[in-house]
């Protein structure tokens, strides 16, 4: 069979390879058209969101936080600081199985549930690509096993940060507070731009009241990565600006010597200058250390401040109420005083028991059968009972509320910490507002004596006698009086003029009312006259007891059984020197205390001594007791007298107690 050969056609293949050409160069050209019109959406178009992200692939902002401001005391003594320490931190994306990643994480550096449960929290209310602290203070052991077995944890780093320290411990927590990990509640309330990188915010005290000074401005700094999210390099800086300094009014001396003086006994006291308001001293017993909060407190140490039935997490000095007792009848005098219904030289005659005109209902003095006529200053002198009812029923209750409220009694003093409880000051507004009863002439009477509905806080009382002692200027309670931006920036004193005139009219009426005080600590029947031995310059105060339950029978006290006096009784005591040229006023209570001077007392006497050990033992403008007044040697033994009287429960009503 005969194979037939085809013809070759080079004419015809030449126009057929042209046609591919052609085909392919379209295609060609096309291919290049569309490159170029995708190189213009994205270089052209498109440009600054894919340089952009281009950039986040390679280049990641971190937060810088700032450093919290430091807190000193009125000499420069360090309460709040900044230590350096590292923690653990996790970026949930770069995680693909976190219960996995945590679990073996858990056997490289230990996790207890208490790391576990603050990172979930903080974990659900933080964005994906922001880092999550795992673990707080790792110790060097734990920092080297993590270092050892970083490439198998991808997303997880130890990061250094500066943590809060508090080196006078407890003695300063109810004043200083604490700080404490951001939680959900604060994410919603703080500037996110401003408290970026931030994982701590203050709790309580001055840390929590004084925030926006203390924290500071964030930084940030443009980190070079790896595909894998490793830092490479740092490419920019941008350091943060440091929270201001504060320096408190505080002597830390005289706060050690307070705390000191307490010995643990449940109890508050406050010193204040009446000369400009300034805290000299705010101390709560028992307290507790701040410490174990900055970093997240674990629930057996919670429970067991929670649980003790001493409460040391509750600021007796700023939140706790109590009846004043006889340390309002300095004032209540001065009021009768200032309203004209009295004089220094009016005399009332004191037979043991008080009865309202037309009522059969007793009030019992201070002593059995009375201590016959007193004026003012004896009055104030020997705590009369019978002085105080008669006067606080002459006046009624509406004039005596009015000129109490003017001393800052019934609200907060204002002092620059929140938190700060109002108290009660007794009037018929409030008890209108807190009760259906009427008001009766019997509350009026008690009133007088600061029992009944009467509920002061120490601050309040130290604010009052503060306020006295600088013949009534009144100056709002001040704990900061100065900050400073840097160590070496000068220091910017806080201003803090007199919130008002002189609540006093008369100044021959608060000599009356200062020679009783001062008769108080160096009269022969002065409840605090055994306290004054070897204090060189000449004091005024007042005792106090008041009593914590009404009375269910008409019988008087053992005063030899202390213990249970104790144990019914707030002991209170006031104090200011010197008596010439008042730069010091004191507010001590016990919660349990047989008798205001002779309990309370001692702890005033030791934080005055302290003061003028300050002061190096020389008061400018005061005048020092001659030697021999100085300390009596020979001075007779104590016997209270300001025994606390029935104090009428709100409801009550007696024969002829009408309204």
């Amino acid at each position: 069979m005969k194979i037939r050969r085809s013809i070759k056609d080079p004419r015809g293949e030449s126009l057929l390879f042209r046609r591919r050409a052609a085909a392919a160069f379209v295609l060609i050209l096309l291919g290049l058209c569309l490159l170029l019109v995708r190189f213009a959406y994205l270089q052209v178009a498109h440009h600054e969101e894919f340089v952009t992200r281009s950039q986040n692939n390679r280049v990641k902002p971190r937060a810088i936080p700032p450093a919290r401001g430091l807190i000193y005391d009125r000499n420069g003594v360090l309460l709040a600081d900044n230590v350096p320490a590292f923690r653990l931190e996790v970026v949930p994306e770069q995680v693909k199985d976190m219960p996995a990643l945590l679990e073996q994480l858990g056997h490289v550096v230990p996790l207890d549930r208490d790391d576990l449960d603050a990172f979930h929290k903080q974990l659900r209310q933080s964005r994906r690509f922001e880092s999550v602290p795992l673990k707080l203070r790792l110790t060097e052991d734990e920092i080297d096993r993590f270092a050892v077995n970083r490439w198998r944890f991808p997303g997880v780093d130890v990061v250094p940060y500066l943590t809060r320290r508090y080196p006078l411990g407890a003695m300063f927590a109810h004043v200083v507070g604490y700080v404490g990990r951001i939680d959900a509640d604060d994410v919603d309330r703080l500037d996110p731009v401003r408290y970026k990188g931030t994982s701590h915010v203050g709790r309580s005290g001055i840390e929590r009241s004084y925030e926006d000074m203390l924290h500071g401005t964030p930084g940030y700094e443009l980190l070079e990565v790896n595909a894998d999210g490793r830092t490479q390099r740092v490419l920019e800086t941008h350091a943060p600006k440091p929270g201001k300094n504060l320096y408190l009014s505080i002597d830390m001396r005289l706060q050690k010597a307070a705390e000191e003086a307490f010995a643990g006994r449940p109890g508050a006291a406050v010193a204040i200058d009446p000369r400009n308001g300034q805290v000299l001293a705010m101390v709560s017993v028992p307290t507790f250390d701040p410490n174990l909060f900055v970093n997240g407190i674990s629930q057996a140490d919670y429970s067991a401040l929670t649980n003790d039935p001493e409460k040391p997490l509750y600021n007796r000095a700023l939140r706790g109420v109590y009846p004043p007792g006889s340390t309002v009848k300095p004032l209540v005098g001065l009021a009768g005083l200032e309203s004209g219904l009295r004089t220094p030289q009016d005399t009332v005659v004191s037979t043991g028991v008080f009865y309202i005109p037309g009522q059969a209902r007793g009030y019992r003095d201070d002593q059995r059968g009375g201590v016959g006529r007193v004026d003012l200053a004896g009055a104030i002198e020997q705590s009369v009972n019978t002085y105080f009812y008669k006067l606080a029923l002459d006046m009624g209750i509406d004039k005596l509320s009015a000129y109490m409220a003017e001393f800052g009694f019934g609200k907060p003093t204002g002092i620059d910490l929140i938190g700060e409880s109002a108290g009660v000051l007794p009037s018929r507004e409030w008890k209108a507002a807190n009760s259906r009863q009427p008001w009766y002439p019997g509350e009026t009477v008690i009133a007088g004596i600061g029992q009944g509905f009467w509920a002061v806080t120490p601050l309040q009382l130290g604010h009052a006698i503060a306020t006295f002692a600088g013949h009534g200027i009144p100056y709002t309670p001040r704990l900061v009086m100065a900050t400073r931006d840097g160590v070496n920036a000068p220091l910017q004193p806080l201003a803090n003029p007199p919130s008002g005139p002189s609540v006093i009219r008369k100044p021959a009426d608060w000599d009356a009312v200062n020679l009783g005080m001062e008769r108080v600590m160096y009269g022969e029947r002065g409840t605090g006259r055994t306290l004054v031995a070897g204090f060189p310059y000449r004091l005024a105060g007042k005792s106090g007891t008041a009593e914590r339950y009404s009375r269910t029978t008409n019988a008087y006290d053992d005063r030899s059984n202390l213990a249970y006096l104790a144990s019914r009784n707030r002991a209170w005591f006031e104090v200011y020197a010197p008596a010439d040229n008042p730069q010091i006023a004191v507010a001590v209570l016990l919660e349990s205390g047989a008798w205001g001077a002779s309990s309370a007392g001692p702890i005033a006497r030791q934080i005055l001594d302290a003061w003028l050990a300050s002061h190096g033992g020389v008061i400018p403008d005061a005048e020092r007791l001659p030697v021999s007044n100085a300390a009596p040697a020979s001075a007779p033994a104590e016997v209270p007298n300001d025994e606390p009287v029935e104090d009428i429960p709100a409801q009550a009503t007696s024969s002829g107690d009408t309204p």
